[in-house]
């Protein structure tokens, strides 16, 4: 995997922003897949998403707020952010994932 896309994606993922609770605490972060037609043709961009932890600590809904290009990698990002877990109690949060190659 590219270093400066696993970069980005550290970093992203190190800059979850709760909206409402301060105390979601990741446990699990999934990588999102970079989509192989978007490799292909050299296609970098980002989306922000935000999300909702139950009070289990298990992602329960997760919506796009932007992404560019977009209908490039909203797909992967979400996937990935589904698959997330937070220490138990729950809130919301939003972060940015950087696709970059």
């Amino acid at each position: 995997m590219n270093r400066s896309f696993v970069f980005a994606v550290a970093l992203a993922l190190g800059a979850v922003l709760p909206a409402q609770a301060a105390d979601l605490k990741p446990v699990k972060r999934v990588e999102p897949q970079y989509p192989p037609e978007a490799a292909r043709a050299g296609t970098t961009g980002y989306v922000d998403v935000e999300f909702e932890v139950d009070p289990t600590g298990k992602v329960a809904a997760v919506s796009v707020v932007s992404a560019k290009p977009t209908r490039t990698f909203e797909q992967a990002a979400v996937r990935a952010v589904k698959q997330w877990q937070f220490e138990p109690g729950g809130g919301k949060g939003k972060v940015r994932l950087s696709f970059s190659l």
